[in-house]
């Protein structure tokens, strides 16, 4: 259970849209179920436990690592008065893909070999791959809108007064999120809708329509005093040869230039030091126009069309193979143009770290955040990698993630005693359990997915009883509804009582009993034992019994030896 609910913003007004308060357009979006998400905003955003797990690195840092949603992140933050100048997130984008990562242990070749060749031994096909799902990025529209609205609102409460924030996304879904984002960041407040060109290929193949090959990144900025560095496009050859068509001889070298308009302001004065200078051209005509030397011009500024950024091919050095993972020298870009050193830069869906990352190098301090366990031992190993130093911090939201929410939603629905999925039901429903005292009951799981379905509160109850329970068949005795964490158990009761006016039963169940028997966390059994005898360090690790939940599930082992030779400790 939530310790408490930290405010998004100092103050809300009861009864007025939470919107009005720091928005100034009209233009509000609306889509089914919008009007619940406000209740949870005026509620606040759930404050957990949070500890330090590790320390990395040899002196002190403000840098860290947060193993949770967003939304909960946001609020640790928040009640810590720690803020943010510039974020960046590259969350789902409710495009229907479903991506996965391969696990290999800490990527070393030998072990990966070792794996490979137990993986053949298993009779369970499904098992054979050994993956695990990073996040389904499978969506329904309003739910996907709902669950960015409260992430954008506790990112916004996080930020400082004059930050900026970049929202990645694609084709399907960024033209509703700017509005959401000219609702929560204000109209005025937006900068650019930038399109990020990938250099892939799109891999369509319809015939009627051209391939999709971009994504967009939406640029706001909160305040007028907002940070902007202006970047410089390298001239292309090309265009070197076209506009610095003139040389001359300086010292023995010939430096290139082109000829600029002087301006209708310039001065005699000015026109005179400028000749002085040896900075006027006259044309054929006799005309003066402005020298501009090639080795003292940046480049191109900066606009919102980016085709000179490659995405990470399957050859580069900076893979981590995480299959959301975007280019160093996008974040480069981003951070460069948006902050200065000394700066906080926070990505609440870090995937594989590179914002985390690229910050460091740039001398920002960073907070990397993300759901799932795969981000956090990606982004650690990775920054560990660069001699960075950071803690490691974990929220205790009362949901143990083994690999992700889909995953652990895949475990929770095999070990509901009786469960039959059925999505014929609605949507509301799972599936159902059958008894001999109620029949089939509508069994009811909250989205894992969705951080504000975590807590069963009466916006949901309202929704199950008003809404689902209505279309459900006159046979239904009962309906059984689990959740994760609630706010007030006898409210819920009261809420029951007084608005359930069917004769089906409510049964409240709490998920959290069955985590632990749903999540079995990987264990590792090995010795290490050290060849002193040669002039190098050699070790051999020898894993007698390693479990994993996507290796097996009837406790059955994987057993093999690795050598690996080390050449300093």
């Amino acid at each position: 259970m939530a310790i408490k609910y930290v405010p998004y913003f100092p103050s809300t007004v009861s009864g007025q849209a939470v919107l009005d308060n720091f928005v100034r357009t009209q233009r509000i979006l609306r889509y089914r179920e919008s009007d619940k998400v406000t209740e949870r905003i005026l509620r606040g955003m759930p404050l957990y436990e949070v500890t330090e797990q590790e320390r990395v690195g040899d002196e002190e840092s403000d840098n860290m690592i947060i193993h949770g949603e967003c939304v909960s992140a946001c609020a640790y933050l928040k009640e810590q008065g720690i803020k943010v100048d510039l974020v960046y997130i590259d969350p789902p984008f409710a495009s229907g893909a479903d991506y996965a990562k391969k696990v290999y242990l800490r990527r070393n070749p030998l072990v990966a070999k070792a794996i490979q060749k137990a993986e053949q031994e298993l009779e369970d096909d499904e098992l054979k791959a050994f993956e695990e799902k990073m996040y389904g990025d499978i969506w329904d529209k309003e739910k996907y809108l709902n669950w960015m609205y409260e992430n954008l609102m506790a990112i916004r409460s996080v930020m400082s007064e004059n930050a900026s924030i970049y929202v990645h996304l694609d084709w399907h879904i960024v033209h509703y999120v700017k509005i959401l984002m000219d609702e929560i960041f204000g109209e005025d407040n937006f900068c650019n809708d930038i399109t990020w060109k990938r250099q892939t290929s799109s891999g369509y193949k319809g015939k009627s329509s051209m391939g999709k090959n971009h994504d967009n990144i939406l640029y706001y900025s909160l305040g007028d005093d907002r940070i902007y560095n202006t970047e410089y496009i390298p001239y292309t050859e090309e265009y070197i040869n076209q506009r610095f068509s003139h040389v001359e001889i300086q010292d023995g070298k010939e430096r290139r230039f082109k000829d600029a308009f002087l301006g209708s302001a310039t001065s005699v004065t000015t026109i005179e030091e400028l000749k002085k200078d040896n900075r006027i051209y006259f044309t054929s005509t006799g005309a003066m126009r402005l020298k501009v030397y090639l080795d003292e011009a940046p480049g191109i500024p900066l606009d919102d069309i980016w085709s000179d950024i490659n995405a990470v091919n399957s050859q580069a050095e900076e893979r981590t193979e995480y299959a959301t993972q975007k280019p160093e020298v996008l974040l480069e870009r981003i951070i460069k143009a948006s902050s200065n050193e000394g700066l906080v830069v926070a990505d609440f869906f870090g995937g594989s770290g590179v914002t985390a990352a690229v910050a460091g190098k740039l001398g920002r301090k960073f907070i990397h955040a993300d759901v799932n366990i795969n981000s956090i031992q990606t982004a650690r190993d990775r920054l560990n990698a660069n001699g960075t130093n950071f803690s490691v911090k974990k929220v205790h939201d009362g949901v143990t993630l083994y690999r992700n929410p889909i995953q652990t939603k895949d475990a929770i629905t095999r070990i509901i005693p009786g469960l039959r999925l059925d999505s014929t039901i609605g949507s509301m429903w799972v599936g159902s359990i059958t008894d001999s005292t109620y029949g089939s009951s509508p069994v009811y799981l909250p989205d894992l997915m969705d951080s504000s379905s975590r807590v069963l509160d009466i916006v949901t109850l309202n929704r199950i009883i008003n809404d689902a329970m209505p279309q459900l068949s006159p046979n239904v005795k009962r309906v059984i509804i689990y959740y994760i964490d609630i706010v007030d158990r006898q409210e819920l009761d009261d809420f029951i009582k007084d608005n359930n006016d069917t004769v089906i039963e409510i049964e409240l169940r709490d998920l959290k009993e069955l985590l632990d028997n749903a999540i079995l966390q990987d264990e590792v059994e090995y010795t290490l034992t050290e060849d002193q005898t040669k002039m190098v360090d050699n070790f051999t690790v020898a894993i007698k019994r390693f479990y994993s939940d996507r290796v097996g599930h009837n406790n059955d082992s994987v057993k093999f030896e690795v050598v690996q030779p080390r050449l300093s400790r």
